[in-house]
């Protein structure tokens, strides 16, 4: 069954929607108990969103089929409407009012980082979606993560930007958590790659003119690529005023512009940008000898269908957070937190949407760049470049 039901953040009178999804009839004590806080409304609602429906797609699916070993699935929903507070609050209420077994969520890197002291204190497993390296770098105990770091797009950005004989870059980034990390591993990772930084810009949250910015590094001599770190209306305030300002520049941004959402608000001016993003981006355009293409395209039907909406990368790291979740539930033969914990420390060859997956007590990623595709907006679309 699925109920929708209002809640109130600890803080006080809050909008929290809260979904229960488990088979009728399943008692508490039956049932396995996922929690989880997403940005399903707010600022990064594009990211939320379809965490939430792709989460609420496979526990219906999963439990139809039988659930985990004989136990269906509680899934605990709140919607963070992203703010940082609100998701550490939710994520009280998860542990100490709801007892779940596992937590995934965090759409945001600021809401994940808000919340690792609480599940860090409490010992609860926890795969977040949040994209920065500062989530899962350095390690702890039982924090994951399923989306490609800000570090790792770097890289490939620079490998692209390098193999075009490229290498003088301009670096703009916005203020929040995540833009701040792009930024930083730009700069560090610059001399790897034999990039050389000629201009850095930033601008603070909201802002909705970035023409001063982006004009100092349109007047900068010798600049040869943009590299802009950033998500959501802010990355189209900086696309739609890069256009504005008859900017030519190869211009490339990170994994955090891999949605229709972002190509549809910026009304043409993303046409020609680079991005790496994940294979399920660009299913249809993967050899069939590609080892994701066959799941990429099962997912973007099953999504589609229920939804009638275009697919996105950040369902996809729902959907893997679920699974490796799932298999490690079942490895452990139960929700033994400590075993669950250690049975996702040893994910090994995991084939998913956004790559294939090999965590270890030293990385609980698992993802290097391979499991990155570059892609280019083409005629308002996804063109495989790889």
């Amino acid at each position: 069954m699925i109920r929708y039901l209002l809640g109130k953040c600890a803080a006080g009178l809050a909008s929290a929607l809260v979904v229960i999804l488990a088979a009728g009839g399943a008692s508490a004590a039956e049932t396995i108990k996922i929690g989880s806080f997403l940005a399903v409304t707010g600022g990064a609602s594009f990211l939320g969103d379809p965490e939430k429906k792709t989460l609420e797609m496979y526990v219906a699916a999963v439990n139809a089929n039988g659930g985990v070993g004989g136990r269906q699935i509680e899934l605990i929903l709140y919607d963070s409407g992203t703010d940082a507070k609100k998701a550490a609050g939710f994520v009280k209420r998860l542990i100490n009012d709801d007892e779940v077994d596992i937590i995934l969520g965090g759409s945001t890197t600021g809401e994940t980082m808000a919340v690792i002291p609480l599940v860090e204190k409490a010992g609860i497993p926890f795969i977040s979606f949040g994209g920065a390296g500062v989530i899962v770098n350095p390690v702890k105990k039982w924090v994951f993560k399923t989306p490609h770091t800000d570090r790792l797009a770097v890289q490939k950005i620079y490998e692209d930007i390098k193999a075009q004989g490229l290498s003088k870059v301009a670096l703009f980034a916005g203020s929040g958590g995540f833009d701040k990390s792009c930024r930083k591993n730009a700069s560090e990772l610059a001399g790897d790659y034999s990039m050389e930084i000629v201009a850095d810009e930033t601008h603070g949250k909201g802002d909705t003119d970035m023409t001063p910015q982006l004009t100092k590094i349109k007047n900068t001599a010798g600049v040869q690529a943009l590299l802009y770190c950033g998500f959501g209306a802010d990355a189209v305030v900086a696309t739609r005023n890069y256009k504005q300002l008859g900017l030519t520049l190869p211009h490339y941004q990170s994994h955090g512009s891999a949605s229709m959402r972002f190509v549809k608000g910026t009304e043409g001016a993303s046409e020609g940008m680079r991005l790496p993003a994940a294979a399920l981006l660009v299913a249809k355009q993967l050899p069939d000898s590609h080892p994701q293409k066959k799941l990429g395209l099962e997912f973007e039907a099953a999504y589609k269908g229920k939804y009638n909406e275009p697919i996105s990368t950040f369902g996809g790291h729902a959907y893997d957070g679920l699974m490796i979740a799932i298999g490690a539930i079942e490895r452990a033969g139960g929700t033994d937190k400590e075993k669950v914990r250690a049975e996702i420390e040893k994910t090994s060859n995991y084939i998913g949407v956004d790559g294939i997956y090999n965590l270890s007590t030293t990385d609980h990623l698992g993802l290097d760049t391979n499991s990155f595709v570059m892609v280019e907006i083409q005629n308002g679309g996804w063109k495989l470049l790889d």
